[in-house]
């Protein structure tokens, strides 16, 4: 076994791994920053509604998710083939979405799943994402059904753009603002 090897392999299975959470965290967080660090500069994004480059890309995502009442994207199972040696990786990372809307005054969710087919790159010691493409496998659009958590007030819900303790861990506030 080749320690060094597996090593390299390793932190770059970490580094991209990072660089996925860092693309779903900004969209959740409605923040373009964080979102924009999964990229290089020059990458290459098809989500089939729009293909750009990253700051097209998520400037598209930041203002549909912004129309949103609310969004949450999990990440699934992430395959990855590493080529550490030359700097480079492909990879499937399954994925699912929830993303809250009102249509004629009625709370929906949109749920859809689905999975990026990535190449990333490293480059000046950061691995990132080089190009993506968004392929959704299913979708639904349902009516909301979760009043239940709207009943219950000592439920800690969250909120965006860091209405919720999450972000700034200030525990004494504690809450959603309710």
């Amino acid at each position: 076994m080749d320690i060094e090897r597996e090593v390299r392999d390793l932190v770059a299975r970490r580094d991209i791994t990072k660089a996925i959470h860092a693309y779903m965290r900004g969209q959740d967080r409605l923040d373009r920053d964080l979102q924009l660090t999964a990229f290089h500069h020059d990458a290459d994004v098809d989500c089939g509604l729009l293909r750009g480059g990253p700051e097209a890309y998520t400037d598209f995502a930041q203002d549909f998710l912004a129309s949103m009442t609310g969004s949450q994207h999990l990440i699934g199972q992430i395959d990855l083939e590493i080529d550490a040696e030359a700097g480079t990786a492909s990879g499937e990372v399954y994925f699912f979405a929830w993303h809250r809307h009102t249509h004629e005054s009625e709370e929906r969710d949109l749920l859809m799943a689905g999975r990026y087919v990535d190449d990333y790159a490293l480059r000046d010691g950061k691995w990132a994402i080089q190009r993506r493409r968004e392929l959704i496998d299913w979708a639904r659009d349902v009516p909301a059904a979760d009043a239940i958590l709207h009943e219950q007030v000592t439920i800690h819900l969250s909120g965006r753009h860091g209405q919720d303790f999450s972000q700034t861990r200030d525990w004494a506030s504690g809450t959603s603002g309710r």
